[in-house]
């Protein structure tokens, strides 16, 4: 950890210390700054090794969730930082939360969301992209099972898209259920040197779908234009995708795990 920074965190900054390696973090919610977290041993979720119980999959197979990708990011992100039950403080303060606002207006923070069947956001994760890696930042539920259908959801999407990091950060109980794994600094800096020289696709499980009627790639719902990070492809948030269903992602991760 270094000393604190100021109160504004500039997106380009925070892309530069992903690709290095770091992330940031806040005291608390109503901190004035944040501080820099580089873990010595990381954790990371291989997208080949995703473990996909028979009560997650027969989840899924109901359909009683909706799964979409950037149709909520900010709704997600606000809802990660919200308090919950057992946890009163959260990490993400408003500098985090402005600085990831404008990461997905560019096309490099997504969002996965699980719907409920009454049309309510029940849970959803988001994390930010570059190159084949995708940095794993939050998730939360409101309805029981909601955020591992979006896990399961984002695996398929990354598998699907060309990914080959799936970073969670640190490794806790319940990631490990999912197949995640510890790997020291050196390791994972090897696998993050591979991942960064990669053009993945976060949008490919989506096909045409997630391209506007014209055929122009879509654009977030403040219609910014996506800007690259040091040549890596970037994408504004899709705007027109349909949602991806519960079954095909199972096929998915049978196919692949």
């Amino acid at each position: 950890m270094t000393a604190p920074l100021p109160s504004v965190l500039d997106p380009d900054t925070l892309l530069r210390a992903y690709a290095s390696g770091v992330f940031p973090m806040a005291e608390s919610a109503s901190s004035p700054d944040i501080f820099w977290v580089e873990p010595k041993r990381r954790g990371v979720l291989p997208l080949d090794g995703f473990h996909l119980s028979k009560s997650l999959a027969k989840t899924l197979k109901s359909e009683r969730f909706t799964l979409t990708a950037d149709r909520a990011f900010d709704a997600v992100l606000a809802a990660c930082a919200a308090p919950v039950p057992g946890r009163t403080d959260t990490w993400i303060n408003p500098i985090i939360a402005t600085a990831y606002g404008e990461l997905h207006r560019r096309g490099q923070a997504h969002s996965v969301e699980a719907w409920a069947e009454d049309g309510t956001l029940a849970g959803g994760l988001y994390g930010v992209r570059l190159g084949g890696a995708f940095f794993g930042e939050s998730m939360f539920t409101r309805v029981r099972d909601a955020a591992k259908v979006a896990l399961a959801a984002l695996v398929a999407r990354l598998r699907v898209g060309g990914f080959t990091l799936l970073d969670t950060q640190f490794l806790t109980s319940h990631l490990e259920s999912f197949g995640a794994i510890e790997l020291t600094a050196r390791a994972y800096q090897v696998q993050l040197g591979a991942a960064l020289g990669l053009s993945a696709d976060f949008f490919a499980l989506d096909g045409d779908t997630a391209r506007s009627p014209d055929g122009a790639a879509a654009r977030s719902p403040e219609g910014a234009a996506a800007r690259p990070f040091e040549g890596a492809a970037a994408r504004p948030a899709a705007t027109v995708a349909g949602p991806v269903s519960g079954k095909r992602i199972t096929q998915l991760l049978t196919q692949i795990s």
